[in-house]
């Protein structure tokens, strides 16, 4: 059983005292000085879409920033702050923010919240140990198809909440939408250089199964059988049974991610006897200037390793 944070009493005190603090100031919620759409996002993939369909019309915010972990996350108080002050909170939704309840109740927010993923078919995982049964996993956006959905439910999202700028986040949507279609089908031509037999995946958490699927891949496995890194740590048995796995597939690689301790990785890579190649970029963007900042950039950093090392 998994155990999520939840904001203590002095957290919700906190809470309580800046919901009345933005009262007493008579400031209109979700209308910064600037005019723009105060929107909260609650992780940073989410947090790009957001602004891509948004523009200069809204004031994006993120709650879990890059390199984060959106499973493990421990709001602040500063985080339930920007919370009362947001009209449009998204969230991805799939149980992939356990904490987002009980901080938007403590908050005592008043924005509507979106669920991005709503409309998608979500991917069940396995039942196998470390999985609940019917377990969704939440991982959605690894498919460039799912990310076109999520813009549509952002836009329409936007618009609904600032109907005097709904033709903005259209047209902002469409020319967002026209690149990730363009990325779509490049993503699908990078694969088709490596060989189906090669087209395996091992990484830390369960995380690809949207990606396997869209791209025509096979997950081996992961340290962490689990679409969440809440997960406890693998017996020794587990990663044995790993290894031995990896080594009778032929796994040439395997992959770290940037929101979790590659020392895992790196073990099991040692005992199975194969590269541990760069880290991919999975929950979160990287940071800016890296090779995942945005989501468009973070997707051509993943196939390009992916393909690249599976391929040597």
């Amino acid at each position: 059983m998994s155990f999520h944070a939840r904001p203590g009493r002095a957290t919700i005190l906190v809470f309580s005292l800046l919901s009345f603090l933005f009262a007493a100031c008579g400031n209109p919620l979700g209308e910064p000085a600037s005019g723009k759409l105060n929107v909260i996002a609650t992780y940073s993939i989410l947090g790009d879409l957001a602004q891509n369909v948004g523009g200069d019309k809204v004031d994006a915010r993120t709650l879990v920033g890059p390199d984060g972990d959106a499973h493990t996350f421990a709001p602040s108080p500063a985080d339930g702050a920007a919370l009362i002050g947001a009209t449009v909170v998204f969230e991805n939704g799939l149980e992939f923010e356990p904490w987002l309840d009980d901080l938007y109740a403590s908050s005592d927010s008043k924005a509507t919240r979106v669920v991005v993923t709503d409309g998608i078919e979500p991917r069940m995982t396995p039942e196998e140990p470390g999985h609940s049964l019917g377990e969704s996993d939440p991982h959605v956006w690894h498919s460039v198809a799912n990310v076109i959905h999520m813009t549509r439910n952002i836009r329409d999202a936007l618009a609904g909440a600032d109907p005097a700028n709904a033709a903005t986040y259209a047209a902002n949507a469409e020319a967002y939408i026209a690149k990730l279609q363009e990325l779509d089908t490049w993503i699908f031509e990078q694969v088709k250089t490596l060989p189906e037999a090669r087209r395996k995946l091992v990484t830390s958490h369960d995380t690809f199964g949207y990606f396997a699927e869209r791209y025509g891949f096979e997950i081996v496995g992961a340290a962490l059988e689990s679409a969440s890194t809440e997960t406890a740590d693998p017996s020794a048995s587990d990663l044995a049974a790993l290894v031995d796995e990896i080594k009778a597939v032929g796994v040439p690689a395997i992959f770290a991610e940037n929101v979790h301790n590659p020392k895992l990785m790196a073990q099991v890579a040692a005992e199975a006897g194969v590269t541990l190649a760069p880290q991919l970029y999975t929950d979160a963007l990287g940071r800016p200037g890296s090779d995942g900042s945005t989501y468009l950039d973070m997707m051509r950093y993943n196939v390009i390793t992916i393909v690249t090392e599976l391929g040597k």
